[in-house]
């Protein structure tokens, strides 16, 4: 069967209620399709309308109920999507694009129905609501959107890939904060071994920032290339070597002794470190370079993309970069404090769930590298359906 190419609008009542990680949690570790783009959207008048528009032509309602319910969807994006005063900012929504055999119809089993909102095994089970009470509908909120059939996916897709170049990317200046305070932005990214297997890490990493209060105003998934990788962590070249000379003067006194059989001084085992930690340092820095494109950089040339995928989140608040850096925890999960991200989903200093920036200039350094607003979703869509 062959792939097909899906969405998912998380709508902006999920994103305010902290829900999103709970939202992804179940689209990555519940269905069959590959995370294959993302993008923060700020939705203008025009798309909403044209999006209503592709839906209302292609939806084939099968009775009163039906045209009922995408009436009350049309209601709900005209309300929710868009900013309801003169001077209110526009609302946040995450689309996310989804690749995969029978995507639209996977995608639907696992968000479930729009009005069978009982049934917790569903993403609308758990997040979503609706009460209907003598035919008419009293409260409606769908957690999030998808198209019901490739057809009405199809025209969503263009609408949304026509905007979200002009309407998505980071989006600053949206967030209203109390007078004085200072917003500040990092970079998180979800690391590789989130997504090589249908997990809800990816998902529960995102739940566990939700605690830091911070605004998600970016995201991209991203996969790099080997030449982008090694600038993306070329800060940690200089002090993997003096980290790897501690490491090798136990390593070598351990072993070095028991080969020979005979002591040495340590101004001996000294030496030796000092000559071999630039070896040992190029070898892990290639090994946290593997991990995170998935090839070997003594093979590579460098400009290929990456096999491996991350997924790129820049939030915004007062004092973001120690927020997420304390609720991140320390680089080793075995020094980690429990109940951190690195606690609890990290196996190694390589494979530690996640990286956060550790400084504005970081921050603005790494989004820079990773090109955090590159608008995928216009390239991944027109593959599908050329203009």
């Amino acid at each position: 069967m062959a792939k097909e190419l899906s969405y998912v609008l998380i709508n902006p009542y999920t994103i305010r209620k902290s829900r999103t990680g709970g939202v992804i949690n179940r689209l990555l570790s519940w269905g069959k399709l590959s995370l294959v783009a993302a993008r923060m959207l700020a939705p203008s008048k025009e798309l909403v309308e044209e999006y209503v528009e592709a839906m209302m032509s292609s939806a084939n309602p099968r009775d009163d109920k039906e045209r009922m319910i995408l009436k009350e969807i049309e209601k709900y994006l005209f309300a929710n999507y868009l900013p309801q005063k003169k001077d209110d900012l526009p609302p946040r929504v995450m689309l996310l694009l989804f690749e995969g055999e029978n995507a639209v119809e996977e995608l639907k089993r696992v968000v479930g129905h729009i009005t069978r909102v009982s049934i917790g095994e569903t993403v609308r089970g758990t997040y979503g609501d609706y009460i209907e009470e003598d035919g008419k509908i009293k409260y409606f909120e769908p957690a999030v959107l998808i198209g019901t059939n490739k057809e009405e996916v199809k025209q969503e897709l263009k609408v949304l890939a026509k905007y979200s170049g002009r309407d998505g990317g980071v989006l600053r200046g949206i967030i209203p904060y109390p007078s004085g305070v200072k917003p500040e932005e990092t970079l998180v990214m979800i690391k590789p071994d989130s997504f090589q297997e249908l997990s809800s890490k990816a998902g529960n990493i995102i739940d566990r920032f939700s605690q830091t209060g911070l605004f998600i105003i970016g995201a991209r998934v991203v996969r790099l290339g080997v030449k982008q990788a090694e600038e993306f962590y070329d800060p940690i070249r200089g002090r993997l070597a003096e980290k790897m000379k501690k490491q090798l003067l136990k390593e070598i006194h351990i072993s070095v002794k028991k080969v020979l059989g005979f002591d040495f001084p340590e101004e001996v085992e000294e030496r030796i470190a000092e000559e071999l930690k630039v070896y040992k340092a190029q070898h892990e820095f290639n090994k946290i370079i593997k991990f995170i494109t998935g090839r070997d950089p003594t093979e590579a040339t460098g400009e290929e993309e990456g096999l491996e995928k991350c997924l790129a989140l820049v939030y915004e608040g007062e004092n973001a970069i120690q927020k997420i850096r304390n609720v991140l925890g320390e680089t080793n999960p075995l020094d980690a404090a429990p109940g951190t991200v690195r606690k609890d989903f990290g196996q190694d200093v390589i494979k530690n769930g996640a990286h956060a920036s550790d400084s504005p200039a970081s921050a603005e350094r790494e989004m820079r590298i990773i090109q955090i607003e590159e608008d995928d979703i216009a390239k991944i869509v027109n593959r599908y359906y050329p203009a």
